[in-house]
């Protein structure tokens, strides 16, 4: 069941500007500064710092420090405040739902039962059905779908784990769905062929990332 707490928290998202800059630091592959924040939304550095501190102390984001250049020891300067995404989910049904609670009950008897086999058979097939409907633009697809994709190389990693909580609980068998369901998407999606999805988990990041076929940027 969610608090009234929950609520509170997402209700500052209602806020425009602090909707986009939750966007932009949620989305970024490493920890951003005031000022790149600033650059990304349009807004003054002050304005930045007054949201992305809201952010912090609602829950949203968290704060880290680190010297960004090459340069250490006396005259290196102090760490700059860099924000990253907080690990904190937080979801809100009105009326309360109990969604978490069915889906985990069900990976249990899934695994218990040995059926990761037919479970990845549906996930491709979800999947392909997915992706028929997904059209030209693969990131938008992916982004529509919670997976905050972004470029790296001839790669397409997925900054979030749209099944981060059973996949913690529950990691080869969700994650094995996962990339049953993303190879399914990528199948049926137009365009899909020129990438594979391949199991290549980091730290903070889907288990997934998608390779291109061709191995160009």
């Amino acid at each position: 069941m969610e608090t009234d707490d929950s609520f509170d928290v997402l209700g500052l998202l209602a806020e425009p500007v602090r909707r986009a800059v939750y966007q932009y630091v949620a989305a970024a592959p490493v920890e951003r500064g005031r000022d790149e924040v600033a650059d990304a939304v349009g807004i003054s550095r002050s304005l930045a710092a007054f949201h992305l501190d809201k952010l912090v102390e609602a829950g949203l984001l968290a704060v880290t420090y680190r010297r960004r250049g090459t340069r250490a020891g006396p005259g290196a300067g102090r760490p700059a405040k860099l924000y990253r995404r907080a690990e904190v989910e937080h979801t809100v049904s009105v009326p309360p739902r109990a969604y978490a609670t069915a889906a985990a009950l069900l990976a249990e008897v899934v695994d218990e039962a040995g059926l990761e086999p037919r479970l990845q058979a549906a996930a491709r097939r979800a999947g392909l059905a997915a992706g028929a409907a997904l059209g030209e633009d693969l990131m938008a697809g992916l982004t529509a779908r919670g997976y905050q994709p972004y470029r790296d190389g001839a790669e397409i990693r997925l900054r979030n784990c749209p099944f981060h909580h059973l996949a913690r609980d529950y990691p080869p068998l969700v994650c094995g769905m996962n990339l049953a369901l993303l190879e399914g998407l990528l199948a049926g999606a137009p365009g899909g062929d020129g990438w594979s999805a391949r199991m290549d988990p980091r730290p903070g990041e889907c288990c997934v990332a998608l390779v291109s076929k061709t191995k160009t940027d």
